[in-house]
């Protein structure tokens, strides 16, 4: 799915999806886990002023044992009712960027810039987060509520 095609779907939900990150330091843990692993997940929307952008954005420490492949991420605001799957996330081309701490973990970070035109359009309210790891060996860990934000400006 493009990143018009994510917008066109959730804006028929009653907003415009927005995904994005902020790059988060360092890994909780010492060892990295069997099974890929989504840790120290947070959302941040920044509203649009005059001529400055807006930013919507999601970061997460992110591990498994064969190393990261790609995180993808899925914001949607949450009275729209949308259930997101693992099977669907797997569709979205919405890929943050991941910076490798070691062979078994990295810090994974994506920003989306909102316009002043797409803020009006968007939901106000809780809208929630959710993503998919997928690992260098083909692991994969959904996490449908992988973060929160609130948006009311």
């Amino acid at each position: 799915m493009s990143r018009i095609s994510v917008r066109a779907v959730l804006v028929s939900l009653g907003g415009a999806a927005v995904i994005g990150g902020v790059a988060v330091a360092g890994m909780a843990s010492a060892t990295a886990p069997a099974q890929p692993a989504v840790d120290s997940a947070s959302a941040r929307f920044v509203a649009p002023s005059g001529d400055t952008r807006g930013a919507f954005t999601f970061a997460a420490d992110v591990a498994d044992d064969s190393g990261i492949e790609k995180l993808t991420v899925l914001a949607w605001p949450k009275a729209s009712g949308l259930d997101v799957t693992a099977e669907e996330m797997e569709r979205v081309e919405e890929d943050a960027v991941c910076e490798r701490v070691d062979e078994e973990k990295s810090t994974c970070a994506y920003t989306l810039r909102i316009t002043e035109r797409e803020a009006a359009e968007m939901e106000r309210g809780e809208w929630t987060v959710s993503a998919l790891l997928t690992a260098r060996d083909g692991g994969k860990r959904f996490v449908p509520e992988a973060a929160t934000v609130t948006l009311d400006f």
